[in-house]
């Protein structure tokens, strides 16, 4: 009976284990699909025309979004997204609604509340969103550090911060993912990840994963 006993342990342990392992594998196997598809979205924004517009614009909530011809970079992060079915909108929201002290109170900009027309417009609060809800990844400084589907973030000079999304179109000369990013003259594809100072290298997934 007593050997009977640990077979039968050894066996739940062997199925709890395999049942792990299974699960690993279908959440990573998720994820990647899921950077694919965000992927797919992002270089799809390069095709829009787009008028750089860094202005304050009151939008419904949640879903809203200023005008589809107008933006800034954080713009097409939020648009690529929410093609991918997550919106930023509401997840930054409830996020500040919850825990309004984690984000940045230096910016003059920032009230004394959560602004839902604004708040994931803004590219320090979306770094704090993206380090808290996904994956903070090292600041490298080499392209293989890099991979299509990580969100980056730059200093531009000045502390004017930046945003863009790496892509899976490499550049002919450097041989490095391209960046989709708006940085005045509407979405578009680049080389330009060490173009500026990297102050921040995520990886989000949506809040499903």
């Amino acid at each position: 009976m007593k050997t009977r006993g640990l077979l039968i342990l050894s066996s739940l342990a062997l199925a709890v284990s395999l049942s792990f392992a299974q699960t690993g594998k279908t959440d990573q196997q998720t994820k990647q699909e899921f950077l694919k598809r965000l992927v797919a979205a992002a270089e799809e924004r390069s095709h829009h025309a787009v008028r750089y517009d860094p202005a304050y614009v009151r939008i419904p909530y949640p879903g809203g979004d200023v005008p589809g011809d107008t933006g800034v970079c954080t713009d097409e992060v939020i648009r690529a997204y929410r093609a991918v079915g997550v919106d930023l909108q509401k997840e930054v929201h409830e996020d500040m609604e919850q825990s309004f002290s984690a984000y940045p109170r230096r910016w003059r900009w920032l009230s004394a509340h959560p602004d839902t027309s604004i708040d994931h417009r803004r590219v320090p609060n979306l770094m704090v969103f993206f380090g808290r809800k996904g994956e903070t990844l090292a600041n490298g400084q080499r392209s293989e550090d890099y991979a299509a589907g990580e969100l980056v973030t730059w200093d531009l000079g000045g502390g004017v911060p930046h945003i863009g999304i790496v892509v899976g179109q490499r550049s002919a000369m450097s041989g490095r993912y391209m960046v989709l990013h708006n940085i005045g003259q509407g979405p578009k594809i680049e080389d330009v990840l060490f173009r500026w100072k990297i102050t921040g290298h995520y990886r989000y997934y949506g809040p499903g994963l």
